[in-house]
């Protein structure tokens, strides 16, 4: 993963970017109505952005005295760096440990692994093409 950015956010952090990433551009009032779980104060919001913003998460212009925040990264970069992140500190980058770890501990439908076994045969294809 060298020179690919880290991104490790916190639960409050990534409902946010769910938010922006699903309604796109918006300000803090449509950002505190449209998130998950608790409702939080705008002002608890609003500095929750302004701190993102500092990181590089979001950006930010003004449209009518108001602030429209966008997502400054995009969901796949997030979810790769954070699922990439949860391997190697937990799993010491092994991840046939950490799915194997899932497969323990949850319950998977037979779908779920039928989608699986299309995966892993999916990548041995594409495997046995790079020899």
């Amino acid at each position: 993963m060298a020179g690919k950015r880290k991104y490790r956010l916190g639960d409050l952090q990534l409902r946010i970017m769910r938010v922006l990433w699903r309604t796109g551009p918006s300000p803090v009032a449509v950002v505190q109505r449209e998130l998950d779980g608790e409702p939080l104060a705008y002002t608890t919001v609003a500095t929750m952005l302004r701190k993102m913003e500092q990181r590089g998460l979001v950006q930010h212009r003004e449209q009518d005295r108001r602030f429209i925040y966008e997502a400054a990264v995009t969901e796949a970069e997030v979810t790769q760096s954070m699922a990439d992140d949860l391997v190697d500190r937990l799993f010491h980058g092994s991840l046939a440990d950490a799915v194997s770890h899932l497969l323990e501990t949850r319950e998977v439908s037979h779908s779920e692994l039928a989608r699986l076994e299309r995966l892993i045969e999916q990548r041995k294809r594409r495997h046995s093409g790079d020899s």
